[in-house]
């Protein structure tokens, strides 16, 4: 009669490294999160191209009850009325692309693909350049806490691909 063994099988340490992390799936959550946000924004593009942008705008100034006289509303509106056509067209494709990237990060992370991973690091560090520039250009709490964020997650993964090599 062969003796059977009670102990649990004991799984690899990569395997449990990989499929523990609640860190990966916060991060995943965030790029979802961008992602479907920035999708939003690229159907909202899409949809004022077809529209007249001052009479939407207005009819949503009216809805929020938005006084029109804020020196903060008055410059956005300024802004949005100065918007063209075929800028509206470039920041929707813009944004869907960017989105779509987000969105593959995260699903790909939530699934906890090896290859999501290099793909976020590669994205990432490609995309900080562009964030230390909009800084520079124009400094907000906003855009610090995301520049914060992505330095973050871009060293968080790039230690846990060293670990895991």
């Amino acid at each position: 009669m062969a003796a059977t063994s009670t102990k649990p099988k004991a799984r690899s340490k990569k395997s449990s490294k990989r499929s523990g992390s609640a860190t990966l799936l916060l991060i995943a959550l965030f790029k979802l999160f961008k992602g479907f946000l920035l999708l939003a924004v690229a159907i909202g593009a899409v949809r004022l191209l077809h529209k007249d942008i001052a009479e939407s705008v207005e009819h949503w100034v009216r809805v929020l009850r938005v006084d029109p006289e804020n020196h903060y509303i008055h410059r956005l509106l300024a802004k949005l009325f100065a918007v063209t056509p075929r800028q509206l067209r470039e920041l929707s494709a813009g944004t869907f692309v960017y989105s779509g990237l987000l969105l593959t990060e995260g699903v790909g992370l939530l699934l906890r693909k090896r290859w999501a991973e290099y793909f976020t690091v590669i994205t990432t560090g490609l995309l900080i350049p562009l964030e230390v520039y909009e800084l520079a250009r124009h400094f907000t709490a906003a855009k610090v806490a995301v520049f914060v964020i992505n330095v973050l997650i871009l060293w968080y993964l790039l230690a846990r691909l060293r670990r895991e090599r």
